[in-house]
């Protein structure tokens, strides 16, 4: 199998033809994307339903990411402390 890596490509594509180019820019776009981390997700919890390690998967929780503030806090940081109490 010739050697494949990305700069090989990129050379080989850069020696072709305008129109060739074109077509092969048209087949990469044509290409199926990688699933999505939804479409993952639930391979995934199939898998671990199928191998009997879970016996139900709870429902997603919706995404709170943007309802959360950033707090300022005084004094040294925290992990600092915690390191601390460790000792």
């Amino acid at each position: 199998m010739p050697d494949l890596s990305l700069n090989n490509v990129l050379e080989a594509a850069q020696k072709l033809t305008p129109d060739e180019q074109r077509q092969l820019r048209a087949r990469l776009e044509e290409r199926p994307t990688q699933p999505d981390e939804s479409d993952q997700m639930r391979a995934f919890h199939q898998a671990l339903l199928a191998s009997g390690l879970v016996t139900t998967i709870k429902p997603q929780r919706p995404d709170r990411a943007g309802q959360r503030r950033l707090i300022a806090v005084e004094g040294k940081p925290i992990s600092e402390t915690i390191i601390e109490e460790r000792r």
